[in-house]
């Protein structure tokens, strides 16, 4: 079932880093060991919806839609527009620079969000936005 969202054309980044979590158990493992986290993405786009997706790197190394996976809560929510995530995600702009200029706004563990950067970088080589 696919991860993205038609009124969220970067949501297809999504998508890739899902595909780049399940195509090597060792890479799902590392990525779990290495972010320890689940990482909620709220996303708006111009005409001002909003939507979440979530990467749980924290015990299944998935991806899904909504805050977080059921029963469990999210560490780190990164909140931003739908424009500047396909920017950060083809690796146009840093997160740590959107943070600086207000455009992302993280709750919770800002330490462990930036763990979520190596894995942002996988799907950058995947996704084609």
């Amino acid at each position: 079932m696919s991860l993205k969202s038609d009124s969220f054309p970067s949501s297809a980044a999504f998508d890739a880093i899902n595909d780049s979590l399940k195509s090597s158990d060792a890479e799902r493992k590392d990525a779990v060991k290495q972010g320890k986290a689940i990482f909620a993405f709220k996303l708006k786009n111009k005409e001002g919806q909003e939507e979440a997706w979530n990467i749980d790197l924290k015990e299944k190394g998935i991806v899904s839609k909504g805050e977080a996976p059921e029963g469990h809560k999210a560490d780190v929510t990164l909140s931003l527009s739908e424009e500047d995530f396909g920017k950060m995600v083809a690796g146009k702009t840093q997160a740590q620079r959107l943070f600086m200029s207000g455009k992302l706004k993280v709750k919770g563990d800002v330490m462990k969000a930036t763990k979520m950067e190596p894995v942002l970088k996988k799907a950058q080589t995947k996704a084609k936005l």
